[in-house]
């Protein structure tokens, strides 16, 4: 084994389409480095503790969208929590909610 953590999916998809095959190869490039154990700070990343201890909103900029995929940092993975389109300031309360719900989930699994 190569000591990278796996990623582990609770929701979402980074696909073409929607998104465009750079911000896919962005977003593949920033997860790798987080597999690796490199901890990312802005502008690529920033912490979520409103969703809970080690959640973090990783920010991809797409053509004409941008994207966040919000992940919890585990011991032993890398767990995607949700992926959305951005399209307001802050991140919806039903997304704060959804992505609470799915790290509980796996913490409790």
């Amino acid at each position: 084994m190569n000591g990278d953590k796996p990623l582990v999916w609770s929701h979402g998809e980074i696909k073409t389409p929607p998104f465009t095959a750079a911000a896919r190869v962005e977003a593949g490039i920033l997860l790798r480095r987080l597999q690796r154990g490199e901890s990312l700070g802005l502008p690529h990343s920033r912490p979520m503790p409103i969703i809970g201890s080690q959640a973090h909103e990783l920010r991809i900029r797409d053509e004409t969208k941008t994207w966040r995929i919000f992940y919890h940092v585990a011991d032993e993975a890398i767990v995607i929590l949700e992926v959305i389109e951005k399209k307001t300031q802050q991140t919806p309360k039903t997304v704060i909610e959804t992505c609470r719900r799915r790290l509980r989930h796996y913490l409790s699994s």
